[in-house]
């Protein structure tokens, strides 16, 4: 067990180390076994946070986001937290200026994440597989830059989807509805 956890530290170190060395816009963490974004990271990134425009968080067993990992990545375009178990978003999330898509499908979202309707420049969401009942269409329709919602496998009820698809200026992605049983 204890080599395992070893060799998990190790290739996040490696990852974190080679985007430094290497100045690069992007940071993948992606299946890198995380139950929380590592504090080290902070430190180790402090000289190029501002160059990080893309992250990868995907397939690890983050529960939460904190305020800071969204502050210290300021500039972030591209966020992908698909695969995670994560069931809400901090309130800082608005202050993603240059957010132009994220991933969160495959999480436990029960709610949809009302903070991303006010991050102006997000082009993309992807909440795809979570257990989203409702909508906040209203608050949706006037997000001038998005393009494209993806809601399939949540089960969202049909009088949203009735109260949607006129109202929403961008690509919707929803299942198909159930058929229902006949008596």
């Amino acid at each position: 067990m204890q080599k395992r956890m070893g060799e998990a530290v190790a290739r996040v170190a490696r990852k974190v180390n080679d985007t430094v060395e290497n100045k690069t816009d992007s940071l993948d963490l992606a299946n890198c076994k995380l139950i929380t974004f590592p504090v080290g990271i902070y430190k180790a990134m402090r000289s190029v946070t501002e160059g990080i425009h893309h992250i990868s968080l995907a397939n690890n067993e983050l529960k939460s986001l904190t305020s800071r990992f969204v502050t210290t990545f300021s500039q972030l375009r591209e966020l992908n937290l698909a695969g995670n178990y994560l069931h809400r978003l901090p309130e800082e999330v608005t202050s993603l200026l240059h957010l132009r898509a994220i991933n969160l499908s495959r999480n436990r979202f029960r709610h949809f994440p009302e903070p991303l309707t006010t991050v102006s420049a997000l082009e993309t969401i992807d909440l795809e597989e979570n257990e989203i009942v409702e909508v906040p269409v209203e608050k949706l329709a006037t997000m001038a830059s998005l393009r494209s919602l993806n809601l399939r496998a949540n089960p969202i009820g049909p009088e949203a989807r009735l109260l949607v698809r006129p109202l929403v200026p961008f690509d919707l992605l929803l299942s198909p509805e159930e058929p229902i049983p006949k008596a």
